[in-house]
Protein backbone atom coordinates (compact mmCIF):
# COMPACT_ATOMS: atom_id res chain seq x y z
CA UNK A 1 0.00 0.00 0.00
CA UNK A 2 2.55 2.63 1.17
CA UNK A 3 4.81 2.01 -2.27
CA UNK A 4 1.81 2.90 -4.39
CA UNK A 5 1.71 6.27 -2.81
CA UNK A 6 5.48 6.55 -2.94
CA UNK A 7 4.98 6.24 -7.20
CA UNK A 8 2.82 8.11 -7.24
CA UNK A 9 4.30 10.91 -5.41
CA UNK A 10 8.18 10.31 -7.24
CA UNK A 11 6.43 12.92 -10.09
CA UNK A 12 8.47 15.91 -9.45
CA UNK A 13 6.59 18.72 -7.58
CA UNK A 14 3.87 16.71 -6.17
CA UNK A 15 4.74 16.51 -2.46
CA UNK A 16 4.66 20.78 -2.97
CA UNK A 17 1.50 20.81 -4.47
CA UNK A 18 -0.40 17.82 -2.15
CA UNK A 19 0.63 19.55 0.94
CA UNK A 20 0.05 23.28 -0.06
CA UNK A 21 -3.49 22.32 -1.25
CA UNK A 22 -4.19 20.70 1.94
CA UNK A 23 -3.11 24.55 3.32
CA UNK A 24 -5.03 26.18 0.69
CA UNK A 25 -8.34 24.30 0.76
CA UNK A 26 -8.86 24.49 4.95
CA UNK A 27 -10.71 27.30 4.72
CA UNK A 28 -13.55 24.32 3.04
CA UNK A 29 -13.92 22.92 6.60
CA UNK A 30 -13.71 26.46 8.13
CA UNK A 31 -16.05 28.71 7.35
CA UNK A 32 -19.65 27.77 7.62
CA UNK A 33 -18.47 26.28 10.69
CA UNK A 34 -17.18 29.57 11.51
CA UNK A 35 -20.12 31.25 10.47
CA UNK A 36 -22.08 29.23 12.73
CA UNK A 37 -19.90 29.65 15.86
CA UNK A 38 -19.62 33.59 15.56
CA UNK A 39 -23.09 34.08 14.42
CA UNK A 40 -24.99 32.02 17.34
CA UNK A 41 -21.91 33.16 19.99
CA UNK A 42 -23.54 36.95 19.36
CA UNK A 43 -26.75 36.82 18.42
CA UNK A 44 -28.47 33.58 20.06
CA UNK A 45 -30.01 32.25 16.90
CA UNK A 46 -28.83 28.98 14.83
CA UNK A 47 -31.40 29.70 12.68
CA UNK A 48 -29.98 33.41 11.85
CA UNK A 49 -26.28 31.09 11.86
CA UNK A 50 -27.68 28.91 9.27
CA UNK A 51 -28.88 31.44 6.60
CA UNK A 52 -25.45 33.40 6.52
CA UNK A 53 -24.32 30.36 6.47
CA UNK A 54 -26.51 29.33 3.35
CA UNK A 55 -25.68 32.29 1.74
CA UNK A 56 -22.19 31.60 1.44
CA UNK A 57 -22.76 28.29 0.29
CA UNK A 58 -25.25 29.79 -2.43
CA UNK A 59 -22.23 31.39 -3.61
CA UNK A 60 -19.64 29.25 -3.75
CA UNK A 61 -21.95 27.12 -5.64
CA UNK A 62 -22.84 29.31 -8.15
CA UNK A 63 -18.98 30.48 -8.88
CA UNK A 64 -17.64 26.65 -8.46
CA UNK A 65 -18.60 26.14 -12.44
CA UNK A 66 -17.06 29.16 -13.53
CA UNK A 67 -14.16 28.76 -11.79
CA UNK A 68 -13.14 25.87 -13.22
CA UNK A 69 -13.93 27.47 -16.84
CA UNK A 70 -11.93 29.74 -16.53
CA UNK A 71 -8.99 27.98 -14.88
CA UNK A 72 -8.97 25.78 -17.75
CA UNK A 73 -9.10 28.79 -20.37
CA UNK A 74 -6.59 30.90 -18.73
CA UNK A 75 -4.82 28.92 -16.14
CA UNK A 76 -5.06 28.47 -12.82
CA UNK A 77 -2.23 30.78 -11.23
CA UNK A 78 -3.93 33.64 -12.89
CA UNK A 79 -7.62 32.65 -11.01
CA UNK A 80 -6.06 31.46 -7.64
CA UNK A 81 -4.51 35.29 -7.38
CA UNK A 82 -7.35 36.54 -7.84
CA UNK A 83 -9.65 34.75 -5.82
CA UNK A 84 -7.05 34.71 -3.02
CA UNK A 85 -7.57 38.55 -2.81
CA UNK A 86 -11.34 39.07 -3.20
CA UNK A 87 -12.17 36.52 -0.67
CA UNK A 88 -9.45 37.80 1.91
CA UNK A 89 -11.08 40.96 1.57
CA UNK A 90 -15.07 39.99 1.49
CA UNK A 91 -14.36 37.62 4.23
CA UNK A 92 -12.76 40.15 6.51
CA UNK A 93 -15.79 42.74 5.70
CA UNK A 94 -18.25 39.55 6.76
CA UNK A 95 -16.63 39.35 10.60
CA UNK A 96 -16.69 43.26 10.83
CA UNK A 97 -20.65 43.27 9.88
CA UNK A 98 -21.63 40.27 12.23
CA UNK A 99 -19.62 41.98 14.84
CA UNK A 100 -21.07 45.01 14.61
CA UNK A 101 -24.66 43.95 13.83
CA UNK A 102 -25.10 45.16 10.32
CA UNK A 103 -29.14 44.82 9.25
CA UNK A 104 -29.52 42.44 7.05
CA UNK A 105 -28.84 42.00 3.90
CA UNK A 106 -25.58 42.89 4.24
CA UNK A 107 -24.13 40.09 6.27
CA UNK A 108 -25.66 37.87 3.97
CA UNK A 109 -24.48 39.83 0.84
CA UNK A 110 -20.74 39.66 2.01
CA UNK A 111 -21.67 36.11 3.02
CA UNK A 112 -22.15 35.17 -0.71
CA UNK A 113 -19.33 37.12 -2.52
CA UNK A 114 -16.85 35.33 0.12
CA UNK A 115 -18.37 31.91 -0.95
CA UNK A 116 -18.38 32.95 -4.35
CA UNK A 117 -14.57 33.85 -4.30
CA UNK A 118 -13.34 31.02 -2.54
CA UNK A 119 -10.82 29.23 -4.60
CA UNK A 120 -11.82 25.85 -6.01
CA UNK A 121 -8.59 24.38 -5.30
CA UNK A 122 -9.71 20.53 -4.37
CA UNK A 123 -11.10 20.68 -8.34
CA UNK A 124 -7.68 22.48 -9.69
CA UNK A 125 -5.29 20.23 -7.61
CA UNK A 126 -7.09 16.96 -8.98
CA UNK A 127 -7.07 18.58 -12.08
CA UNK A 128 -3.45 18.81 -11.58
CA UNK A 129 -3.13 15.06 -11.14
CA UNK A 130 -4.55 14.14 -14.07
CA UNK A 131 -2.53 15.99 -15.97
CA UNK A 132 0.81 14.68 -14.22
CA UNK A 133 -0.07 10.91 -14.00
CA UNK A 134 -0.99 9.53 -17.13
CA UNK A 135 -1.02 6.00 -15.55
CA UNK A 136 -4.82 5.12 -14.48
CA UNK A 137 -3.71 2.62 -11.51
CA UNK A 138 -1.42 5.71 -10.68
CA UNK A 139 -3.96 8.47 -10.78
CA UNK A 140 -6.51 5.90 -8.28
CA UNK A 141 -3.78 6.46 -5.61
CA UNK A 142 -3.87 9.88 -6.82
CA UNK A 143 -7.35 10.73 -5.99
CA UNK A 144 -7.18 8.83 -2.82
CA UNK A 145 -4.43 11.00 -1.34
CA UNK A 146 -6.37 13.72 -2.52
CA UNK A 147 -9.74 12.25 -0.21
CA UNK A 148 -6.77 11.96 2.39
CA UNK A 149 -6.07 15.67 2.13
CA UNK A 150 -9.76 16.53 2.39
CA UNK A 151 -9.98 14.54 5.39
CA UNK A 152 -7.11 16.29 6.72
CA UNK A 153 -8.87 19.48 6.15
CA UNK A 154 -12.03 18.23 7.78
CA UNK A 155 -10.00 17.01 10.62
CA UNK A 156 -7.73 20.51 11.68
CA UNK A 157 -10.16 22.75 10.04
CA UNK A 158 -13.43 22.12 12.76
CA UNK A 159 -10.83 21.93 15.50
CA UNK A 160 -9.19 24.33 14.98
CA UNK A 161 -12.08 26.88 13.96
CA UNK A 162 -13.89 25.88 17.42
CA UNK A 163 -10.87 26.22 19.37
CA UNK A 164 -10.23 29.94 18.24
CA UNK A 165 -13.62 31.32 18.01
CA UNK A 166 -14.33 29.74 21.68
CA UNK A 167 -10.28 30.86 22.98
CA UNK A 168 -10.21 34.91 23.55
CA UNK A 169 -13.00 36.27 20.80
CA UNK A 170 -15.53 34.64 18.65
CA UNK A 171 -14.32 36.75 15.57
CA UNK A 172 -10.60 35.08 15.97
CA UNK A 173 -11.87 31.69 13.86
CA UNK A 174 -13.01 33.52 10.73
CA UNK A 175 -10.23 35.98 11.15
CA UNK A 176 -7.51 33.44 10.67
CA UNK A 177 -10.07 31.30 8.12
CA UNK A 178 -9.63 34.79 6.18
CA UNK A 179 -6.02 34.77 6.45
CA UNK A 180 -5.17 30.97 5.43
CA UNK A 181 -7.73 31.50 2.85
CA UNK A 182 -5.60 33.67 1.17
CA UNK A 183 -2.19 33.14 1.99
CA UNK A 184 -2.84 29.19 0.65
CA UNK A 185 -3.81 30.24 -2.75
CA UNK A 186 -1.49 32.45 -3.79
CA UNK A 187 1.10 30.19 -2.58
CA UNK A 188 -0.64 27.28 -5.30
CA UNK A 189 -0.58 29.62 -7.94
CA UNK A 190 3.42 30.33 -7.43
CA UNK A 191 3.78 26.77 -8.49
CA UNK A 192 3.36 26.80 -12.26
CA UNK A 193 5.43 23.63 -12.84
CA UNK A 194 2.61 21.48 -11.87
CA UNK A 195 0.04 23.83 -13.56
CA UNK A 196 -1.88 22.00 -16.32
CA UNK A 197 -1.31 23.32 -19.77
CA UNK A 198 -3.35 25.96 -20.98
CA UNK A 199 -5.11 25.26 -24.59
CA UNK A 200 -3.89 27.94 -27.06
CA UNK A 201 -6.41 30.23 -28.48
CA UNK A 202 -6.40 29.07 -31.88
CA UNK A 203 -7.58 25.45 -30.37
CA UNK A 204 -10.39 26.32 -28.07
CA UNK A 205 -13.12 26.05 -30.53
CA UNK A 206 -11.69 21.97 -31.02
CA UNK A 207 -12.37 21.29 -26.66
CA UNK A 208 -14.61 18.67 -26.69
CA UNK A 209 -18.09 18.59 -25.65
CA UNK A 210 -18.98 18.27 -22.11
CA UNK A 211 -20.43 14.94 -21.05
CA UNK A 212 -23.77 16.39 -19.34
CA UNK A 213 -25.64 13.14 -19.58
CA UNK A 214 -23.15 11.27 -17.48
CA UNK A 215 -21.89 14.28 -15.09
CA UNK A 216 -25.46 15.82 -14.16
CA UNK A 217 -26.79 12.85 -12.47
CA UNK A 218 -23.23 12.36 -10.61
CA UNK A 219 -23.81 16.36 -9.61
CA UNK A 220 -26.92 14.98 -8.05
CA UNK A 221 -25.17 13.08 -5.88
CA UNK A 222 -22.94 15.19 -4.53
CA UNK A 223 -25.50 18.05 -3.81
CA UNK A 224 -27.49 15.68 -1.51
CA UNK A 225 -24.01 14.82 0.02
CA UNK A 226 -23.48 18.39 0.14
CA UNK A 227 -27.23 18.58 2.27
CA UNK A 228 -25.39 15.54 4.28
CA UNK A 229 -22.39 17.35 5.49
CA UNK A 230 -24.16 20.70 6.03
CA UNK A 231 -26.80 19.63 8.25
CA UNK A 232 -24.04 17.51 9.87
CA UNK A 233 -21.84 20.71 10.77
CA UNK A 234 -24.83 22.58 12.46
CA UNK A 235 -26.87 19.55 14.17
CA UNK A 236 -22.83 18.71 15.84
CA UNK A 237 -22.84 22.08 17.04
CA UNK A 238 -26.20 22.23 18.82
CA UNK A 239 -26.13 18.27 20.49
CA UNK A 240 -22.77 19.45 21.77
CA UNK A 241 -24.31 22.93 22.89
CA UNK A 242 -27.41 20.91 24.22
CA UNK A 243 -24.94 19.05 26.38
CA UNK A 244 -22.89 22.04 27.64
CA UNK A 245 -20.16 20.95 25.61
CA UNK A 246 -20.73 23.32 22.89
CA UNK A 247 -16.43 23.75 21.94
CA UNK A 248 -16.89 19.83 21.82
CA UNK A 249 -18.17 20.16 18.30
CA UNK A 250 -14.87 20.79 16.69
CA UNK A 251 -13.70 17.40 18.17
CA UNK A 252 -16.52 15.36 17.45
CA UNK A 253 -16.15 16.45 13.33
CA UNK A 254 -12.74 15.82 13.61
CA UNK A 255 -13.23 12.17 14.65
CA UNK A 256 -15.27 11.93 11.97
CA UNK A 257 -12.87 12.83 9.67
CA UNK A 258 -10.45 10.67 11.36
CA UNK A 259 -12.85 7.82 10.65
CA UNK A 260 -12.77 8.59 6.21
CA UNK A 261 -8.88 9.38 6.49
CA UNK A 262 -8.18 6.04 7.24
CA UNK A 263 -10.72 4.59 4.92
CA UNK A 264 -9.50 6.26 2.15
CA UNK A 265 -5.69 5.92 2.71
CA UNK A 266 -6.99 1.92 2.63
CA UNK A 267 -8.49 2.36 -0.49
CA UNK A 268 -6.17 4.22 -1.91
CA UNK A 269 -3.63 1.28 -1.53
CA UNK A 270 -5.57 -1.51 -3.16
CA UNK A 271 -7.10 -1.76 -6.74
CA UNK A 272 -10.91 -2.56 -6.91
CA UNK A 273 -12.81 -5.63 -8.70
CA UNK A 274 -15.95 -3.58 -8.02
CA UNK A 275 -17.25 -1.18 -10.89
CA UNK A 276 -16.96 2.65 -10.21
CA UNK A 277 -21.08 3.08 -9.77
CA UNK A 278 -21.17 0.31 -7.47
CA UNK A 279 -18.81 1.49 -5.38
CA UNK A 280 -20.14 4.68 -5.39
CA UNK A 281 -24.12 3.18 -4.56
CA UNK A 282 -22.28 0.76 -1.87
CA UNK A 283 -20.70 4.05 -0.23
CA UNK A 284 -23.97 6.11 -0.40
CA UNK A 285 -25.94 3.33 1.63
CA UNK A 286 -23.90 2.63 4.01
CA UNK A 287 -23.50 6.70 4.63
CA UNK A 288 -27.70 6.35 4.76
CA UNK A 289 -27.28 3.42 7.33
CA UNK A 290 -24.93 5.40 9.73
CA UNK A 291 -27.07 8.76 9.41
CA UNK A 292 -30.45 6.31 10.38
CA UNK A 293 -28.55 5.62 13.46
CA UNK A 294 -26.88 8.94 14.69
CA UNK A 295 -30.28 10.45 15.70
CA UNK A 296 -30.93 8.31 18.25
CA UNK A 297 -27.27 8.19 20.12
CA UNK A 298 -27.34 9.91 23.74
CA UNK A 299 -24.22 11.58 24.80
CA UNK A 300 -20.94 13.20 23.52
CA UNK A 301 -18.98 9.80 24.01
CA UNK A 302 -21.50 7.58 21.88
CA UNK A 303 -22.03 10.37 19.27
CA UNK A 304 -18.04 10.65 18.75
CA UNK A 305 -18.45 6.74 18.25
CA UNK A 306 -21.26 6.71 15.65
CA UNK A 307 -19.79 9.56 13.31
CA UNK A 308 -16.47 7.79 13.48
CA UNK A 309 -18.21 4.59 12.44
CA UNK A 310 -20.43 6.78 10.26
CA UNK A 311 -17.29 8.57 8.34
CA UNK A 312 -15.83 5.76 7.40
CA UNK A 313 -17.73 5.62 4.27
CA UNK A 314 -17.02 8.96 3.46
CA UNK A 315 -13.70 9.74 1.53
CA UNK A 316 -14.20 6.01 -0.49
CA UNK A 317 -17.55 7.38 -1.81
CA UNK A 318 -15.42 10.72 -2.73
CA UNK A 319 -12.97 8.50 -4.20
CA UNK A 320 -15.39 6.90 -6.78
CA UNK A 321 -17.15 9.92 -7.18
CA UNK A 322 -14.56 12.12 -8.69
CA UNK A 323 -13.07 9.05 -10.11
CA UNK A 324 -15.76 8.88 -12.17
CA UNK A 325 -16.39 12.51 -13.21
CA UNK A 326 -12.45 11.85 -14.87
CA UNK A 327 -13.39 8.83 -16.49
CA UNK A 328 -16.13 10.27 -18.30
CA UNK A 329 -14.95 14.09 -19.27
CA UNK A 330 -12.41 15.37 -22.22
CA UNK A 331 -8.85 16.49 -20.13
CA UNK A 332 -9.03 20.22 -21.67
CA UNK A 333 -12.58 20.56 -19.63
CA UNK A 334 -11.53 18.64 -16.38
CA UNK A 335 -11.22 21.56 -13.94
CA UNK A 336 -14.55 22.77 -14.75
CA UNK A 337 -16.27 18.90 -14.76
CA UNK A 338 -14.72 18.42 -10.65
CA UNK A 339 -16.21 22.09 -10.33
CA UNK A 340 -19.40 20.84 -11.32
CA UNK A 341 -18.90 18.12 -8.54
CA UNK A 342 -17.87 21.01 -5.94
CA UNK A 343 -21.29 22.86 -7.19
CA UNK A 344 -23.31 20.29 -6.19
CA UNK A 345 -22.06 19.87 -2.67
CA UNK A 346 -21.93 23.45 -2.22
CA UNK A 347 -25.45 23.48 -3.45
CA UNK A 348 -26.75 20.84 -0.85
CA UNK A 349 -24.57 22.49 1.68
CA UNK A 350 -27.01 25.76 1.60
CA UNK A 351 -30.27 23.81 2.64
CA UNK A 352 -28.75 21.23 4.78
CA UNK A 353 -27.22 23.99 6.89
CA UNK A 354 -30.76 25.96 7.11
CA UNK A 355 -32.85 23.31 7.45
CA UNK A 356 -30.93 21.37 10.27
CA UNK A 357 -30.55 24.84 11.76
CA UNK A 358 -34.44 25.55 11.85
CA UNK A 359 -34.47 22.06 12.91
CA UNK A 360 -32.20 22.50 16.00
CA UNK A 361 -33.72 26.02 17.25
CA UNK A 362 -37.17 23.99 17.51
CA UNK A 363 -36.45 20.31 18.60
CA UNK A 364 -32.77 20.08 19.41
CA UNK A 365 -29.40 19.19 18.09
CA UNK A 366 -30.08 15.42 18.13
CA UNK A 367 -33.36 16.03 15.94
CA UNK A 368 -31.28 17.76 13.59
CA UNK A 369 -29.62 14.94 12.78
CA UNK A 370 -32.21 13.58 10.74
CA UNK A 371 -31.68 16.13 8.35
CA UNK A 372 -28.52 14.24 7.36
CA UNK A 373 -30.65 10.65 7.63
CA UNK A 374 -33.07 12.26 4.60
CA UNK A 375 -30.05 14.07 2.70
CA UNK A 376 -28.03 10.48 2.39
CA UNK A 377 -31.21 8.57 1.47
CA UNK A 378 -31.84 11.41 -1.54
CA UNK A 379 -28.24 10.73 -2.24
CA UNK A 380 -28.46 6.93 -2.66
CA UNK A 381 -31.50 7.30 -4.63
CA UNK A 382 -29.71 9.92 -7.09
CA UNK A 383 -26.99 6.81 -7.49
CA UNK A 384 -29.04 4.41 -9.30
CA UNK A 385 -28.95 7.28 -12.28
CA UNK A 386 -25.65 6.87 -12.61
CA UNK A 387 -26.19 3.28 -13.95
CA UNK A 388 -23.37 0.81 -15.13
CA UNK A 389 -22.14 1.68 -17.98
CA UNK A 390 -20.40 -0.30 -20.49
CA UNK A 391 -17.18 -1.22 -20.06
CA UNK A 392 -17.37 -0.31 -16.18
CA UNK A 393 -16.38 -3.92 -14.94
CA UNK A 394 -12.86 -4.95 -15.77
CA UNK A 395 -9.60 -6.22 -14.32
CA UNK A 396 -8.01 -5.16 -11.42
CA UNK A 397 -4.92 -3.96 -13.07
CA UNK A 398 -7.32 -1.22 -14.97
CA UNK A 399 -9.48 0.20 -12.47
CA UNK A 400 -9.27 3.44 -11.10
CA UNK A 401 -10.70 5.17 -7.64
Amino acid sequence: MISSYRRVFAHRGTRLMWSTGIVARLPLSMMTLGIVLLVSALHGSYALAGQISAAYVIGNAAAALPHGRLADRFGQARVLSVDAVVFGFTTGLLVVSVSRGWPSPAPHALAVVAGAALPQVGAMVRARWSALVDDPVKLHTAYAAESVADEVVFVVGPALVTFLSTLAFPELGLLVTMAVGSLGPLALAAQRGTQPPVAARGHRRDVARMPWGRLVPLAVVATCMGGMFGAMEVATVAFAEDAGRKAASGAILAVLSVGSLLAGVVAGGRVWRLSLPRRLRGGVGLLTVGFVGVPLVTGLWMLGAAMFATGMAIAPTLIALFSLVQEHTPGGRLTEAMGLISTGISAGLAPGTYFAGVVADAHGGANAFWVCTVAAALALAATWACGDAPGDDRTPATVTA
